[in-house]
């Protein structure tokens, strides 16, 4: 049995408010000017010095959520951490098995040290297959269960509290994470990216994909998200209230309002207004009335992070 305090029952399935953290891999990037190799930020975790980087960037919205009386979702550095992103980068399965597991032993540690923030759930972070903003190719529902299977046992062999699969871009690879979290014991909760048309980069639009997944996991996901888009993109999908709405209970938005082809070719850092961007949150409060889970996605920090719980508790 591993320590894992909350995988039978999820605080923000219930009344608890927990803030995560921005975008990690551009603020490694960015502000602490890390080379992070294909975007991946676990190979952080190979050394010490790494990992007390990592350590320090998660202290900041522990700090945050201590503040706010809030409690936290700390999120996995492993969005890269799957079989084919890691062969890419030099990684034999056993070592990234461990890799995957000492992600979730550090939140493990930095929740034990902060006992005064609570609840502190511990995700394990899985990330696409192929490309999060435009894949070249789809798996199966079948293929996708078996390529994400090996991270997420080393997270059910670890503390982790549930799966977070961000980035999702299109239904049948989330559909077969569902099924390899189900089949690991583990929760699951599923984010999907948006277009500036607020439909998936597949065509699909959130309501069906969503409905899909349900469909055809019998409704395995606790919950869904949004992630990797600005506010701008999506406030129209969710500006009626509609049944489907009730599964969405988490949301890291961009700090841009440019379109992942504009942010693929970008070189600076679009970090946005971190106040404007809490408005916006606020303001989708009134269709998506489920949300629980509040952080950021690419060019957000902690000083997004900050003004989102400033605004929603004011709120």
């Amino acid at each position: 049995m591993t320590g894992a305090r909350h995988r039978d029952r999820l605080p923000q399935l219930e009344d608890w408010l927990l803030i995560t953290d921005g975008g990690l891999e551009t603020t490694l990037i960015f502000h602490e000017g890390i080379d992070l190799p294909l975007f991946a930020a676990f190979v952080l975790l190979a050394d010490d010095e790494g990992t007390a980087t990592l350590r320090r960037y998660y202290e900041r919205y522990l700090a945050i959520a201590r503040r706010h009386a809030l409690g936290i979702l700390l999120e996995s550095a492993t969005w890269r951490a799957s079989p084919g992103w890691a062969a890419r980068l030099g990684y034999a399965e056993a070592e990234l098995a461990e890799l995957n597991r000492k992600a979730i032993r550090l939140l493990a540690d930095l929740r034990d040290e902060h006992a005064d923030v609570e609840p502190a759930v511990i995700s394990g972070c899985v990330g696409p297959e192929g490309d999060g903003y435009a894949p070249a190719s789809t798996l199966t529902p079948e293929q996708a269960e078996r390529y994400h299977t090996p991270q997420i046992e080393a997270f059910a062999d670890a503390e982790a509290d549930l799966v977070t699969a961000i980035t999702m871009t299109y239904a049948e690879e989330a559909i077969g994470i569902a099924r390899a979290a189900h089949a690991a014991g583990l929760p699951v909760a599923i984010s999907f990216t948006l277009e500036t048309d607020g439909r998936l980069p597949s065509g699909e639009t959130l309501a069906a994909a969503i409905a899909r997944v349900d469909g055809e996991t019998g409704s395995a996901p606790a919950y869904y998200m949004i992630n990797c888009a600005h506010p701008s993109h999506f406030a129209h999908v969710v500006a009626e209230q509609a049944p489907w709405l009730e599964r969405v209970r988490g949301l890291r938005a961009n700090a841009s309002r440019l379109s992942h082809a504009e942010l693929d070719e970008a070189e600076e850092l679009d970090e946005g207004d971190p106040d404007e961007l809490a408005a916006e949150y606020r303001n989708l409060a009134r269709t998506l009335r489920r949300l629980a889970v509040l952080g950021g996605c690419c060019g957000t920090d902690h000083r997004h992070v900050e003004a989102i719980a400033a605004a929603w508790t004011r709120r």
